[in-house]
Order: C-alpha cells, then structure tokens, then sequence
C-alpha cells in the first residue's frame, strides 16, 4: 500500500507539471493571466507576512501603527510581482514559432519538476514551509537552470533581426509576432553578452555567466510559485491519506 500510495502521489505530481507546462504551450493567455492572479493571491499574504516579521530588523520599534504601512507595501510588492508573473509568463510561451515553444514547454516543465523535488526535499529533511522558502528563495536557482536550458537555442544575428522588423514585421503586429520578436530578440541579447565576456573569460565559463545575467532569469518566479504551489498541494494530500 505505501508502495501504491507513493505511486499515487508521484503520477498526481507530474500530472499537475504536465498540466502547468501545457496550458502555457497551448493557452499562453489563460496561462499568464492565471500566473498573475497565482502570484497576487499567494504573494500578498506572504509579502505581509515577512514585512511583519522584518519590522523590527529594519526599525527600533514595534510595528504599531505601522501596520498601515506594512499592508500598503507588502500590497505594492505583490502587485508588481503579479504584474511581473504575468507579462514574463506570456512572453514565454506566446510566439509565433511552434517548434521553439514544444522546446521552451519542456525546459520549462523539467525546470518545474526539478523545482518541486527541491521543495519536498526540503520539507522531508528540513521541515521547510513550502509557500514561505520557495516563493522568496527558489525563483533564482529556478530562473538559472531555465535560462541556461536555453541557451541551446539559436539566437539570430542582429542584421538577420533588422531585417525581420523591417520585412518580416508588420506595421501593427499580432501579440504572438511581437512575443516571438521580443524572444529572439532578447536571445540576441544574450549571445552578444556571451561574446563580449568571451574575449576575457573562458568560452564556457562566459558561457555560465550569460546565463546568469539574461533576462531569462525572470521566469525563475514563475517557475517558484508553481513549484510551491504544487509542493504544497501534494503534501496537503499526503497528510490527509
């Protein structure tokens, strides 16, 4: 029976990554207002939560009054994070060119599986609160291993993107052609990056630092809040079986 019920709870796990990882590939619209208001509901919770517990750090006093000032940014806080969420998790996954998607949905959902097996680590070994750790610590280690998964991707050079906004583009684009362009567009970016570093660091090693700093980044915070949330509806089954 442990054997089936760990079964049971792994197969509801990657049911629920597949299911993050295909509505964004299928429905990046619904996919991105639905991150957004994610990130709203569970961020501002959490974003008062920790500048309750902050207060004394910052200020020689108890928080008081203050409170007033403690909802009002931890508010301002999880709306722009939301705000984030969702324009990042649209321009992920809305685009133009299918089969550069089919490989940014599986980066993604490979991302967000290993998100998941970091969280119920945590919880296991060190008794982690889910929402708490992995909304304000894994969107980084995330948002590397997604931005690194896709540095496989060919990036235009910038005469081929000057000619596409020029030729390719039309005056008044559609949303998913001026997503695709922004995409290859911040690919470019990228690579330019990689080779300025190239000429002091080692290739590999300039490499490893684009990653870093690519805009690609951005989507490690998607990629916490469904890992959490995930993370944490499983274990909600779990301690109710």
């Amino acid at each position: 029976m442990y054997i089936l019920f760990n079964g049971l709870m792994m197969a509801l796990e990657l049911a629920a990554i597949y299911g993050v990882a295909w509505a964004g590939y299928t429905a990046p619209l619904v996919f991105a207002g639905g991150t957004a208001l994610l990130a709203l509901g569970v961020g501002a919770a959490l974003e008062i939560a920790r500048l309750k517990y902050e207060f004394p750090f910052y200020f020689d006093r108890k928080p008081g009054r203050s409170m007033i000032l403690i909802v009002g940014v931890g508010a301002i806080e999880s709306i722009t994070k939301a705000v984030l969420a969702g324009v990042v998790g649209l321009l992920t996954f809305l685009g133009t060119d299918q089969e550069r998607l089919k490989i940014v949905a599986i980066v993604f959902g490979f991302c967000l599986f290993l998100g998941v097996q970091i969280v119920r680590f945590l919880i296991g070994r060190l008794k982690a609160r889910p929402l708490r750790w992995g909304y304000f610590r894994l969107a980084a280690p995330l948002g590397l291993l997604f931005s690194a998964g896709l540095t496989f991707l060919p990036a235009p050079g910038i005469t081929e993107l000057a000619k596409r906004a020029a030729f390719d583009l039309p005056a008044k684009p559609t949303m998913e052609q001026a997503s695709e362009f922004l995409f290859l567009l911040k690919q470019s970016f990228d690579e330019i990056v990689v080779r300025m570093l190239s000429w002091v660091f080692d290739p590999s090693l300039a490499q490893a630092i684009g990653a870093v700093v690519s805009v690609n980044m951005l989507s490690g915070f998607v990629l916490a809040l469904y890992a959490v949330l995930i993370a944490e509806g499983i274990r909600t089954l779990e301690s109710r079986m």
